[in-house]
């Protein structure tokens, strides 16, 4: 495309000066404190309207599965032991398990590993698009407070 470009104008939501509206009820616990820590902020930023209410529920839906991934991980292991049969096991455990291979079992990486990957994956490009990451933020209705380096929430 050749020439000068037109001049670029930023869109808002229709944000409603009301309420910040509450999860919905098919989120996991997980995924509802990822809606009460996000809308919040999306409201106060007038950035949550109808037509974004779907995208915070897809990425709340993706923080929440990355949650109860990082989960099964921390209770099975990293990887498991599998056996010719399809059999599985987590690894940690496969000594006590008969996997039906008469040797030594297979080791797998543990599924939820990647579908954790995906889920991390998907959760930052809708947090890109709701303008919840530091380079977005700058693009989209900035917060009116300046406490940008305020790092007590962190515990730091």
């Amino acid at each position: 495309m050749k020439g000068r470009k037109g001049h670029l104008a930023l869109v808002t939501g229709d944000a409603s000066p009301s309420r910040c509206p509450g999860p919905p009820s098919n989120l996991n616990d997980h995924a509802k404190r990822e809606w009460k820590r996000v809308a919040v902020i999306l409201h106060r930023r007038r950035l949550l309207g109808v037509d974004m209410l779907a995208t915070l529920e897809a990425y709340c839906i993706a923080v929440g599965m990355v949650r109860t991934c990082q989960d099964k991980l921390a209770a099975e292991g990293d990887f498991i032991a599998c056996g010719p049969s399809g059999k599985t096991a987590p690894l940690f455990s496969a000594a006590g398990v008969d996997l039906g291979t008469g040797g030594t079992p297979e080791i797998k990486e543990h599924p939820a590993n990647r579908l954790m990957l995906a889920a991390m994956r998907e959760a930052r490009l809708l947090a890109a698009e709701l303008a919840l990451t530091p380079h977005r933020r700058g693009k989209k209705g900035a917060e009116d407070d300046n406490d940008e380096d305020d790092l007590s929430d962190l515990g730091l």
